[in-house]
């Protein structure tokens, strides 16, 4: 903050509008006004200015941060709203202020989605440069079980229509395959197990950083305290054992 105000994004994203980068589109798509007038990308804001997103009021002042891990059934798609009526995430949550997803999960899937209002941990989350590891249980069809040369196959790179893809930790499971990846492009770990013959059946993401899934059911959803949000982003910092043990007891609720 300098000169008494902030920018513009940051007030967005504080505020759980957005991403900054999205909030950065919303800025550019005309969208936002600042005491009546559409803004511009680059400009500042005080306390006092009146901020509106498609004439909505942007309310930072009482916004307290919050975080939730939600287990996201299948049928669920990860938008604030859609334009084919289906239900979306939103509608499993209590009605918080600036909630919002923090990235994707395709309509498909299940697992692990974090929703928040606070928009600088959507940004760490889902910014490519942070790299935090997302890791999925994937059942497929097809002739056979993913190999052990297969995952290596994952491990070592394979192109795929938008470019080469790689990922982190790829193993075999029954009828399936474990797969760690560090970023979050559209439908990834299908498309990679696709490429090698193995179409899924089913997908569940069951950790995000130092953070599993755990106990709950599709459907149910837990508030974050502050010890999760260190483990989210300091997995390092979790005991070898006890990610073995979280990994063992999440898994093992799923087969």
């Amino acid at each position: 903050m300098s000169g008494g105000g902030e920018r513009l994004q940051k007030r967005l994203a504080r505020a759980g509008v957005a991403s900054r980068r999205a909030a950065e589109e919303l800025i550019t798509a005309g969208r936002v006004t600042v005491n009546g007038e559409v803004a511009t990308l680059g400009r500042t804001v005080t306390p006092a200015d009146e901020v509106r997103v498609d004439g909505s009021l942007v309310e930072t002042a009482a916004l307290e941060r919050i975080t939730f891990l939600l287990h996201k059934p299948a049928g669920y798609v990860t938008t604030a709203r859609d334009e084919y009526g289906r239900r979306n995430v939103l509608s499993a949550m209590p009605p918080v202020p600036g909630l919002h997803p923090v990235g994707r999960l395709d309509r498909d899937s299940e697992g692990l989605l974090l929703l928040t209002t606070d928009g600088d941990l959507t940004l760490t989350l889902t910014h490519p440069r942070y790299g935090h590891e997302k890791a999925y249980r994937a059942w497929t069809a097809g002739p056979g079980d993913p190999t052990a040369d297969e995952m290596q196959a994952l491990l070592d790179g394979i192109e795929l229509d938008d470019g080469p893809a790689r990922a982190l930790d790829a193993r075999p499971a029954p009828g399936g395959a474990l797969v760690t990846l560090g970023e979050g492009r559209n439908r990834q770990v299908r498309r990679m197990l696709e490429a090698l013959g193995h179409p899924v059946t089913r997908l569940l993401r069951y950790r995000v950083g130092g953070l599993w899934l755990g106990d709950l059911d599709p459907g149910e959803y837990r508030e974050l305290k502050e010890r999760d949000l260190h483990d989210l982003l300091n997995p390092a910092d979790v005991p070898r054992r006890l990610r073995e043990r979280a990994e063992r007891e999440t898994l093992g609720r799923w087969e």
